[in-house]
């Protein structure tokens, strides 16, 4: 294959990386791959700040785990098992930070997706068969020919078996039967965003994968609970490939220049915020801003340290908009809090967690279901994002201890609002224009609080300047600009199937 031009640090990882899978019976240099073999399971993991080159090195080495013969696992669906199949899983622990990686060519799915694994309706197992090449070209009751070949297309560009069968003209209800929880093991696993483990989840993996290979930034904040230490903190020194050199991005990139200066010791609050002045003052990819913007906060949230002061930000958000006091409009931002179900329904929340609705996944209301406490919500970065779900909505409010909540269903999917975010719960996402809240990021500074050895205000500016893609919004001022119009789901792509409905079933009680 033929390697990216890759500096000293980088070809140090990459080698490191190649003598761990021909161990593993891959041989990347000669595309050789022998069946696997029982022994004692290897992890490592590639630690690098921004812009080290992280993510240029695991697609390099997806790509060439592909070009060496060793299939892709991506959750949608897995073929029959062969005793010498070789297979490689590419993870990350958020919807959001899934996508970021599909945009960038990386065939990448969330770590609870690939531990749910969704059961075919025979007649259309047939056809998931024949597009990864394991059956030949069936003959479906109700499929044209030209339906298969339109799933056959789509499929050698994205590689999806649900996109594929969307554009035949199925929906997932028609193929997809239901999910079950993975008890066998995988192959190779590759985690992004790996600073965002925690210590129990790294044990999973462990018991799933032989070989696993973390991707992560030192850094970035750690797991609430972990004081402050990242699972591959862990590791032995052999195990952890130092990526020490920052390359700087095409015409060079003024926010990660500011994300790197927070490594001086001696730079403190306000020398930082000079920074930010001047690098506004000749680059249009960081703005000095006085107010908050209303119309990005639906699209990306105002990034912050306090709770209160995320409280305070939806608030005047949703009166900005003029959000009724009972009722969400369609486009309002939601954050989902988790599943409420109890243990007697663990097929229900296997059901919305292999859809997308897992802890910290950003949602779009897009209005109320068919049945009284259901919402229809499109789940950004999710492979299918629009579904119907029984939902419980807390919409939380200043000066008051118990939240509004618009619409519940007894049991089902819980949000919050997320027209604003904690920088904690902002890791493993990105967005194309980031706004954080620097007053915030000011009294993180003067309470004097320290993580790890490091201030917190520089470990949470790091966080929050580097979700920036394009522009990063440094906000000065406790104010919020006026809309320019009203809330609106145009801007969301349409779905490639029709969505399904996901709702708990009845307990005996309301069983009819």
């Amino acid at each position: 294959m033929s390697l990216p031009a890759l500096s000293p640090d980088q070809a140090e990882a990459w080698d490191a990386l190649a003598e761990t899978f021909a161990v593993a019976g891959i041989d990347l240099n000669a595309e050789e791959i022998l069946p696997p073999k029982p022994g004692k399971g290897r992890a490592m993991a590639v630690i690098g700040k921004a812009g080290s080159g992280k993510t240029m090195l695991l697609a390099g080495i997806t790509q060439a785990l592909r070009e060496a013969g060793v299939e892709i696992i991506s959750g949608d669906y897995e073929g029959k098992r062969r005793k010498d199949r070789r297979t490689v899983a590419v993870l990350a622990p958020t919807n959001k930070a899934a996508f970021v990686l599909r945009m960038r060519g990386v065939p990448a799915t969330t770590i609870h997706r690939i531990l749910y694994t969704p059961v075919y309706d025979p007649e259309y197992e047939r056809i998931a068969d024949w597009l990864t090449g394991a059956g030949d070209r069936p003959t479906v009751e109700g499929l044209t020919d030209a339906a298969l070949d339109r799933a056959k297309a789509f499929y050698d560009q994205h590689a999806s078996i649900p996109g594929a069968l969307a554009a035949a003209g199925l929906r997932g209800s028609d193929f997809i039967k239901g999910w079950k929880r993975r008890e066998d093991a995988l192959d190779i696993g590759l985690i992004d965003e790996s600073s965002m483990l925690d210590d129990r989840q790294f044990e999973d993996l462990r018991e799933i994968f032989p070989t696993l290979i973390l991707f992560g930034d030192p850094a970035q904040l750690a797991p609430v609970g972990q004081s402050g230490e990242m699972v591959f903190d862990k590791l032995a020194a052999p195990q952890r490939l130092m990526l020490d050199r920052i390359h700087r991005q095409a015409g060079d990139s003024p926010i990660l220049d500011l994300a790197h200066a927070l490594s001086d010791p001696a730079l403190e609050f306000a020398d930082f915020e000079r920074l930010v002045r001047a690098a506004a003052d000749k680059d249009p990819r960081v703005v000095w801003s006085e107010r908050v913007e209303s119309d990005l906060m639906a699209q990306s949230p105002v990034l912050v340290w306090r709770n209160v002061t995320r409280i305070r930000l939806i608030t005047a958000f949703r009166a900005a908009h003029g959000a009724p006091g009972d009722a969400l409009l369609p486009g309002e931002p939601l954050i989902c809090d988790g599943i409420e179900l109890p243990a007697s329904h663990r097929k229900r929340r296997i059901d919305l967690e292999a859809r997308g609705l897992i802890k910290g996944a950003q949602v779009i209301y897009l209005g109320p279901g068919k049945k009284p406490g259901f919402s229809r919500l499109h789940v950004i970065g999710a492979e299918d994002p629009r579904l119907s779900a029984a939902s419980i909505i807390k919409i939380e409010t200043p000066d008051e201890e118990e939240p509004f909540i618009p619409y519940a269903a007894r049991m089902g999917a819980a949000f919050l609002h997320g027209a604003a975010v904690t920088i904690h719960k902002a890791q493993g996402s990105q967005w194309p224009d980031v706004q954080v809240f620097a007053p915030d990021l000011s009294a993180a500074a003067w309470s004097g609080r320290s993580e790890a050895g490091i201030p917190l205000w520089k470990r949470l500016a790091y966080v929050a300047i580097t979700r920036a893609q394009e522009r990063l919004i440094w906000v000065v001022r406790n104010r919020l600009a006026r809309p320019s119009a009203p809330l609106s789901t145009d801007w969301l792509p349409m779905p490639a199937a029709a969505p399904l409905a996901l709702e708990p079933e009845p307990t005996p009680d309301e069983a009819p």
